[in-house]
C-alpha cells in the first residue's frame, strides 16, 4: 500500500460561486452602475481651442498640371454652386455650411451637424 493521498479530478459543474465572499469587493452600500447614471460635468472642454475650417471644395489633379497653372489659369472644384460647404474641425467633418458676410468679414451658417460630429464627447 502506499501513503499517497487519492487523486480526483476536478470537475468544474461542482464549483459554486455563490459560496464565494471577497471582503471589500462587493457591499450593499456600493454605487450601482444604472443607465440613468448623471452627466459627467464636461465644461472644462469649452476653453480648449479649435481649428475651424470651411472647406469650399477640393479636386485631386496631377502635379505636373499644377505646376502648369499660373495667373489666370482656371481648376475646376468638385462642388456645385450654392452646395452646402463642409465645416470642419481640427480635420473632422463637422458639418455642413453656407457662406455669409457680416460687417464686411466672412462667415458660415451652418445648416446641419453630423450626428456623430460630438456625441463622442462625453465617453
Amino acid at each position: 500500500m502506499s501513503d499517497t493521498p487519492e487523486q480526483s479530478t476536478f470537475d468544474g459543474d461542482e464549483l459554486r460561486f455563490d459560496d464565494f465572499q471577497i471582503d471589500g469587493f462587493e457591499s450593499e452600500d456600493a454605487p450601482i452602475a444604472s443607465p440613468f447614471t448623471p452627466e459627467r460635468d464636461l465644461s472644462f472642454f469649452k476653453k480648449i481651442p479649435v481649428t475651424v475650417t470651411l472647406e469650399v471644395a477640393s479636386k485631386e489633379i496631377p502635379l505636373g498640371d499644377l505646376m502648369k497653372a499660373g495667373e489666370g489659369s482656371v481648376i475646376e472644384l468638385d462642388k456645385l454652386n450654392g452646395e452646402p460647404l463642409d465645416v470642419k474641425v481640427n480635420g473632422s467633418l463637422m458639418g455642413h455650411a453656407e457662406v455669409v458676410v457680416i460687417n464686411d468679414k466672412y462667415g458660415l451658417r451652418l445648416i446641419d451637424v453630423v450626428d456623430s460630429a460630438l456625441s463622442s464627447m462625453g465617453d
